[in-house]
């Protein structure tokens, strides 16, 4: 059994506001002392995480979300689109993007990130993110959301992965061109720049699968992952459903294994400059 580190709490969904105060250099008597080559890098980095939907973060980055912000980074969350949908869940509901636009801000609150901005919120441009002039979703992402890298200026950039969902791939495509090398004086430049993982991306053709190489240890933050989800009421499926709770759980435990930790989430890395 993994031995716990006595000066990092385990974090319930319940404690885990009040454990969030308790940062690196906050007055936690020896934290420093005992954090791992890995937690001092977390603890400099300034995360975005652009998401197509809300509930992307959650799926994706929750964990590594926690973790920054417990060790003193920052984070931020940039969703694109919020509408209404009739979803196929068995009961012909439509779910309103005011429902979804409000769980994901109290996702986003619980999760106490730094700033956040849902970019699109009217139903003709929700799922029709690929009907928008690519140029114009990189214009946000770089320039005029809220959360633009050129207002936060992240460390990190996470991106979703290429699936089969269409604002998915619009996203990744923007976004990466957004991400492209230029002179660091003129353009901000994001050293490292990710996908990340989505219990759908088995779904894929085989040039796009998801393969991780980047990976963080969330074992301490699982609970917090899957109570951010939890907020995602319209969106929760039944357990046997890809993107229920307990298939997220099974996934993230899964990757965990696949480098010797007992859950983490994954992502692929394109760019890393150290």
């Amino acid at each position: 059994m993994k031995k716990l580190n006595p000066y990092i709490p385990r974090i319930s969904a319940t404690s885990y506001p009040t454990a969030m105060r308790h940062r690196v250099g906050h007055g936690v008597t020896g934290l420093t002392a005992v954090l791992t080559a890995g937690d001092e890098f977390l603890s400099k980095q300034t995360m975005l995480v652009i998401s197509p939907h809300a509930d992307d973060e959650a799926f994706g980055c929750a964990g590594t979300i926690a973790k920054i912000k417990a060790l003193g980074g920052k984070a931020y969350i940039m969703i694109m689109s919020v509408g209404d949908l009739k979803h196929y869940d068995g009961r012909n509901a439509i779910v309103k993007g005011k429902t979804r636009q409000d769980e994901f801000t109290r996702t986003a609150e619980f999760l106490k990130v730094d700033g956040y901005d849902v970019v699109f919120t009217e139903p003709a441009k929700h799922l029709r993110l690929d009907a928008i002039p690519q140029r114009d979703l990189i214009a946000v992402i770089e320039r005029e959301s809220k959360v633009a890298i050129d207002r936060v200026k992240p460390t990190i950039v996470a991106l979703p992965a290429i699936s089969y969902n269409q604002d998915h791939c619009a996203v990744f495509n923007a976004g990466f061109t957004a991400c492209r090398p230029h002179l660091h004086h003129i353009k901000h430049f994001p050293p490292i720049v990710l996908t990340y993982d989505n219990p759908t991306l088995f779904w894929n053709v085989h040039n796009d699968k998801f393969h991780p190489n980047f990976y963080v240890d969330i074992s301490d933050y699982v609970n917090v992952k899957l109570k951010a989800l939890s907020f995602h009421k319209s969106q929760l499926k039944d357990r046997l459903h890809h993107c229920s709770m307990e298939t997220l759980e099974t996934l993230v435990r899964l990757r965990g294994k696949e480098i010797s930790v007992e859950v983490a989430e994954a992502y692929m890395c394109y760019r890393f400059v150290w």
